[in-house]
Protein backbone atom coordinates (compact mmCIF):
# COMPACT_ATOMS: atom_id res chain seq x y z
CA UNK A 1 0.00 0.00 0.00
CA UNK A 2 1.33 3.52 -1.11
CA UNK A 3 1.97 6.07 1.75
CA UNK A 4 -0.48 9.33 1.85
CA UNK A 5 1.50 11.79 1.36
CA UNK A 6 -0.64 14.66 1.82
CA UNK A 7 -4.26 14.42 3.85
CA UNK A 8 -7.07 17.11 3.33
CA UNK A 9 -10.00 16.28 5.91
CA UNK A 10 -13.32 18.21 5.54
CA UNK A 11 -11.66 21.40 4.78
CA UNK A 12 -13.05 24.88 4.60
CA UNK A 13 -11.40 28.06 3.81
CA UNK A 14 -12.50 31.60 3.80
CA UNK A 15 -11.73 35.27 2.28
CA UNK A 16 -13.63 37.17 5.18
CA UNK A 17 -17.13 37.00 4.72
CA UNK A 18 -16.80 34.90 1.01
CA UNK A 19 -16.55 31.07 1.82
CA UNK A 20 -13.79 29.71 -1.29
CA UNK A 21 -13.76 25.94 0.15
CA UNK A 22 -16.89 23.60 1.87
CA UNK A 23 -15.63 20.78 3.40
CA UNK A 24 -13.52 19.48 0.96
CA UNK A 25 -11.29 15.95 1.10
CA UNK A 26 -8.89 14.55 -0.37
CA UNK A 27 -5.70 12.62 -1.18
CA UNK A 28 -2.06 11.97 -2.73
CA UNK A 29 -0.19 8.84 -2.59
CA UNK A 30 3.65 8.70 -2.92
CA UNK A 31 4.13 8.60 -7.00
CA UNK A 32 0.36 9.74 -7.77
CA UNK A 33 -1.32 12.69 -10.08
CA UNK A 34 -4.03 13.99 -8.99
CA UNK A 35 -5.75 16.51 -10.95
CA UNK A 36 -8.01 18.78 -9.81
CA UNK A 37 -10.33 20.51 -12.81
CA UNK A 38 -13.18 23.00 -12.70
CA UNK A 39 -14.10 26.53 -14.14
CA UNK A 40 -13.02 29.88 -13.22
CA UNK A 41 -14.35 30.60 -9.52
CA UNK A 42 -14.46 27.06 -8.39
CA UNK A 43 -12.56 27.33 -5.97
CA UNK A 44 -9.44 25.71 -7.31
CA UNK A 45 -6.20 27.95 -6.12
CA UNK A 46 -8.05 28.50 -3.06
CA UNK A 47 -7.37 24.63 -2.36
CA UNK A 48 -3.61 25.22 -3.44
CA UNK A 49 -3.20 28.31 -1.22
CA UNK A 50 -4.71 26.81 1.89
CA UNK A 51 -2.99 23.47 0.97
CA UNK A 52 0.50 25.25 0.79
CA UNK A 53 -0.52 27.37 4.34
CA UNK A 54 -0.70 30.84 2.46
CA UNK A 55 -4.90 30.89 2.96
CA UNK A 56 -5.93 29.95 6.88
CA UNK A 57 -8.03 26.76 7.01
CA UNK A 58 -11.22 27.53 8.72
CA UNK A 59 -12.33 24.06 9.65
CA UNK A 60 -10.88 20.94 9.29
CA UNK A 61 -7.41 19.56 8.62
CA UNK A 62 -4.31 19.23 6.30
CA UNK A 63 -1.57 17.54 6.61
CA UNK A 64 1.98 16.95 4.85
CA UNK A 65 3.97 13.52 5.77
CA UNK A 66 1.89 13.77 9.33
CA UNK A 67 2.69 17.58 9.67
CA UNK A 68 -0.17 20.15 10.42
CA UNK A 69 -0.02 22.24 7.80
CA UNK A 70 -1.55 25.50 9.17
CA UNK A 71 1.02 24.75 12.04
CA UNK A 72 4.08 24.70 9.64
CA UNK A 73 5.70 27.58 7.91
CA UNK A 74 5.85 26.93 4.41
CA UNK A 75 9.68 27.50 3.77
CA UNK A 76 9.64 24.52 6.59
CA UNK A 77 6.85 22.45 4.29
CA UNK A 78 9.30 23.05 1.49
CA UNK A 79 12.20 21.88 3.08
CA UNK A 80 10.18 18.66 4.12
CA UNK A 81 9.92 17.81 0.16
CA UNK A 82 6.38 20.01 -0.71
CA UNK A 83 6.62 22.50 -3.54
CA UNK A 84 4.03 25.29 -4.65
CA UNK A 85 4.21 26.74 -8.15
CA UNK A 86 1.52 29.25 -7.62
CA UNK A 87 -1.16 30.57 -10.32
CA UNK A 88 0.92 33.48 -12.43
CA UNK A 89 4.47 31.91 -12.27
CA UNK A 90 6.26 32.64 -9.13
CA UNK A 91 9.71 33.19 -10.54
CA UNK A 92 11.95 35.54 -8.14
CA UNK A 93 12.07 38.67 -11.45
CA UNK A 94 14.66 40.59 -9.98
CA UNK A 95 17.19 37.79 -10.14
CA UNK A 96 19.05 35.84 -12.96
CA UNK A 97 17.14 32.84 -14.05
CA UNK A 98 20.70 30.98 -12.91
CA UNK A 99 19.92 32.15 -9.52
CA UNK A 100 16.49 31.25 -9.39
CA UNK A 101 17.44 27.95 -9.71
CA UNK A 102 20.08 28.06 -7.20
CA UNK A 103 17.97 29.30 -4.95
CA UNK A 104 15.36 26.37 -5.13
CA UNK A 105 18.12 23.68 -5.17
CA UNK A 106 19.56 25.38 -1.68
CA UNK A 107 15.73 24.48 -0.04
CA UNK A 108 16.83 21.12 -0.22
CA UNK A 109 20.68 20.20 -1.37
CA UNK A 110 22.02 16.78 -1.73
CA UNK A 111 24.97 14.93 -2.50
CA UNK A 112 24.28 16.05 -5.82
CA UNK A 113 26.22 19.27 -6.90
CA UNK A 114 24.27 21.84 -7.89
CA UNK A 115 26.35 22.51 -11.68
CA UNK A 116 25.14 18.74 -12.09
CA UNK A 117 21.52 19.36 -10.88
CA UNK A 118 21.89 22.23 -13.70
CA UNK A 119 22.62 20.80 -16.49
CA UNK A 120 19.52 18.48 -15.84
CA UNK A 121 17.69 21.33 -15.76
CA UNK A 122 19.24 22.81 -19.25
CA UNK A 123 18.46 18.93 -20.74
CA UNK A 124 15.04 19.49 -20.50
CA UNK A 125 14.60 23.04 -21.09
CA UNK A 126 17.43 24.25 -23.61
CA UNK A 127 15.81 27.99 -23.69
CA UNK A 128 16.58 28.42 -20.08
CA UNK A 129 20.47 27.57 -20.49
CA UNK A 130 20.00 30.27 -23.50
CA UNK A 131 18.79 33.08 -20.65
CA UNK A 132 20.67 31.57 -18.04
CA UNK A 133 22.26 35.29 -17.45
CA UNK A 134 19.34 37.19 -18.24
CA UNK A 135 16.66 38.54 -15.16
CA UNK A 136 13.46 36.43 -14.72
CA UNK A 137 11.59 39.30 -14.87
CA UNK A 138 12.99 40.15 -18.51
CA UNK A 139 11.36 36.68 -19.89
CA UNK A 140 8.73 35.55 -21.74
CA UNK A 141 5.90 34.04 -20.38
CA UNK A 142 6.18 30.96 -21.45
CA UNK A 143 9.81 31.06 -20.29
CA UNK A 144 8.78 32.00 -16.36
CA UNK A 145 7.27 29.27 -16.57
CA UNK A 146 9.31 27.24 -17.81
CA UNK A 147 11.51 28.32 -15.42
CA UNK A 148 8.53 27.97 -12.07
CA UNK A 149 8.91 24.14 -13.52
CA UNK A 150 12.60 23.84 -13.68
CA UNK A 151 12.71 25.53 -10.29
CA UNK A 152 10.30 22.67 -8.66
CA UNK A 153 12.87 19.87 -10.58
CA UNK A 154 15.89 21.05 -8.94
CA UNK A 155 14.30 21.07 -5.90
CA UNK A 156 13.30 17.65 -6.20
CA UNK A 157 9.73 17.65 -4.12
CA UNK A 158 8.07 14.67 -2.58
CA UNK A 159 5.15 16.67 -3.94
CA UNK A 160 4.64 19.38 -6.20
CA UNK A 161 1.49 21.35 -6.56
CA UNK A 162 1.28 23.02 -9.39
CA UNK A 163 -1.71 26.02 -10.44
CA UNK A 164 -2.90 26.48 -13.93
CA UNK A 165 0.55 25.73 -15.50
CA UNK A 166 -0.79 26.46 -18.64
CA UNK A 167 -2.65 29.23 -18.27
CA UNK A 168 -1.34 31.75 -20.61
CA UNK A 169 0.65 29.73 -22.44
CA UNK A 170 1.23 28.80 -26.24
CA UNK A 171 0.31 25.42 -27.30
CA UNK A 172 4.06 24.56 -28.08
CA UNK A 173 5.08 25.85 -25.01
CA UNK A 174 1.95 24.44 -23.27
CA UNK A 175 3.40 21.20 -24.58
CA UNK A 176 6.84 21.27 -23.31
CA UNK A 177 5.65 22.25 -19.73
CA UNK A 178 3.79 19.20 -19.40
CA UNK A 179 6.24 17.14 -21.38
CA UNK A 180 8.41 17.58 -18.37
CA UNK A 181 5.67 16.98 -15.71
CA UNK A 182 5.02 14.02 -17.44
CA UNK A 183 8.55 12.86 -16.93
CA UNK A 184 8.44 14.17 -12.75
CA UNK A 185 5.51 11.79 -13.03
CA UNK A 186 6.77 8.83 -14.42
CA UNK A 187 10.40 9.77 -12.18
CA UNK A 188 7.80 8.98 -8.74
CA UNK A 189 7.06 12.47 -7.91
CA UNK A 190 4.19 12.61 -6.67
CA UNK A 191 1.71 16.22 -8.22
CA UNK A 192 -1.09 17.85 -7.55
CA UNK A 193 -2.35 19.71 -10.09
CA UNK A 194 -4.69 22.41 -11.14
CA UNK A 195 -5.72 23.13 -14.38
CA UNK A 196 -8.19 24.33 -16.27
CA UNK A 197 -7.51 22.81 -19.35
CA UNK A 198 -9.35 19.48 -18.43
CA UNK A 199 -8.40 17.08 -21.21
CA UNK A 200 -4.43 17.85 -20.87
CA UNK A 201 -4.76 17.82 -17.10
CA UNK A 202 -6.62 14.13 -17.16
CA UNK A 203 -4.26 12.71 -19.58
CA UNK A 204 -1.04 13.20 -17.05
CA UNK A 205 -2.98 12.28 -14.14
CA UNK A 206 -3.91 8.65 -12.30
CA UNK A 207 -7.10 10.13 -10.79
CA UNK A 208 -9.10 13.47 -10.65
CA UNK A 209 -11.63 15.11 -9.17
CA UNK A 210 -13.78 18.39 -10.26
CA UNK A 211 -14.36 21.32 -7.83
CA UNK A 212 -17.82 23.25 -8.46
CA UNK A 213 -18.01 26.25 -6.26
CA UNK A 214 -15.96 25.15 -3.66
CA UNK A 215 -16.87 21.27 -3.20
CA UNK A 216 -16.18 17.72 -5.18
CA UNK A 217 -18.63 16.93 -7.24
CA UNK A 218 -17.08 14.21 -9.31
CA UNK A 219 -13.85 12.13 -8.60
CA UNK A 220 -12.99 8.75 -9.68
CA UNK A 221 -10.08 7.62 -12.70
CA UNK A 222 -8.54 9.78 -14.90
CA UNK A 223 -9.43 7.63 -17.78
CA UNK A 224 -13.38 7.14 -16.80
CA UNK A 225 -13.28 10.99 -16.20
CA UNK A 226 -11.96 11.78 -19.96
CA UNK A 227 -15.38 9.88 -21.66
CA UNK A 228 -17.60 11.51 -18.21
CA UNK A 229 -20.01 14.05 -19.86
CA UNK A 230 -20.93 15.34 -16.32
CA UNK A 231 -17.37 16.38 -16.22
CA UNK A 232 -17.77 19.36 -19.08
CA UNK A 233 -21.72 20.30 -17.36
CA UNK A 234 -19.90 20.74 -14.18
CA UNK A 235 -16.86 22.03 -15.94
CA UNK A 236 -19.08 24.72 -17.60
CA UNK A 237 -21.56 25.47 -14.42
CA UNK A 238 -24.22 23.36 -15.44
CA UNK A 239 -26.32 20.53 -12.98
CA UNK A 240 -24.48 17.53 -13.19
Amino acid sequence: MKKVLLSVQNLSASYGPIRALRGVTLEVTEGETLAVVGANGAGKTSLMRAISGILPISSGTANFLGHDISKTPTHQLARLGMLHVPEGRGTLQTLMVKDNLRLAWEIRPCAESFEQALEKVYLRFPRLKERADQWAGNLSGGEQQMLSVARAIINRPQLLLIDEPSMGLSPLITKEVFHALAELRDAGVAILLVEQNVKRALELSHRGMVLTHGEFTLQGSAQDLLVDPRVMASYMGQAA
